[in-house]
């Protein structure tokens, strides 16, 4: 199949290369054309604009930072909507407030095609495996039109209902993850005094009723930047994460509920953020708070 992608950051250039590597052809296209050279050495077709990544693709597939973001790409003059999309398959992947989810749909219902949602669980590691978790919000035949796609990113795939639901789950599932960084920086300086090897904690965290799955695949990289040997390349990043917990926070506003837990959370990513650390990959967060203060 001939699948167009817009937007090539690091989850939209790991999810291309997958793509090819399962046997589909590739339409890339992206703001910074520097950003397509590396996909199109393995063969994609680097598109003159996001219209023509429309023209030429059977199933075009999106993965935004925000709301700007996806009103770029698909509503600028020379942006996915103004491609001839008739009977085409339309599938964004970003993590935005549902409502940014319901009106693109709308729009590209409009322009004859068919829309799914499908933010994914999980980062760029994942992503190249065909190891995501996909929540997908659309209509029951959009969502089994679209799901031989997505089976070949995600490990396991989720219908949760109609367009906008796949961006509420989505927020859902980060929170308890993002302010568990913030609660594992803060558990380790209540035990740092101790002289303990920071991988050895880390492990016996994991095995504890309070570990979060994420110490059994990235504890040893959280000790290391703990210790300050080693921080991971970022998938992930910290100003990532500080888009989500706003976003998470004007979702919340919509819906008239409180999150006191993300307010507090998003005041220390964005404090780390100021400090230098915007860039430095999520699992970072423990080690900026534990040595906050020079400790």
């Amino acid at each position: 199949m001939k699948i167009g992608i817009a937007g090539l950051g690091r989850m939209g250039t790991a999810i291309a290369e997958r793509l090819m590597e399962v046997g589909h052809d590739l339409i890339v296209w992206n703001r910074s054309p520097e950003k397509t050279r590396h996909l199109t050495a393995q063969g994609a077709y680097a598109a003159a604009s996001a219209s023509e990544v429309g023209e030429k693709s059977d199933a075009i597939i999106t993965i935004l930072t925000d709301a700007a973001a996806i009103d770029s790409i698909y509503r600028s003059p020379a942006g996915l909507l103004a491609a001839d999309l008739e009977g085409k398959l339309v599938i964004d992947m970003s993590t935005v407030q549902p409502e940014t989810e319901r009106r693109l749909a709308e729009d590209v219902r409009k322009s004859g095609a068919t829309f799914v949602e499908c933010p994914v669980g999980g980062t760029t590691g994942p992503a190249r495996a065909g190891k995501l978790i996909g929540l997908m919000g659309g209509a029951p035949d959009d969502v089994a039109r679209a799901r031989p796609i997505l089976e070949q990113l995600c490990r396991r795939l989720e219908h949760v209902g109609p367009v906008g639901a796949g961006a509420s789950m989505k927020l859902a599932i980060n929170l308890p993850l993002l302010v568990f960084y913030q609660a594992l920086g803060e558990a380790y300086s209540l035990c740092r005094h101790l002289g303990n090897d920071a991988e050895a904690v880390m492990d016996l965290f994991s095995d504890t009723s309070g570990g979060a799955n994420v110490l059994k695949v990235r504890g040893p990289a959280i000790a290391r930047a703990l210790t300050g040997e080693e921080f991971i390349p970022p998938t992930f990043d910290v100003n990532s994460i500080r888009k989500d917990l706003r976003t998470m926070l004007d979702e919340a506003r919509t819906q008239g509920i409180d999150l006191p837990l993300v307010e507090r959370t998003l005041a220390i990513y964005d404090e780390a953020g100021r400090s230098g650390w915007g860039e430095r990959d999520g699992t970072s967060l423990p080690a900026y708070w534990a040595n906050r203060h020079g400790s």
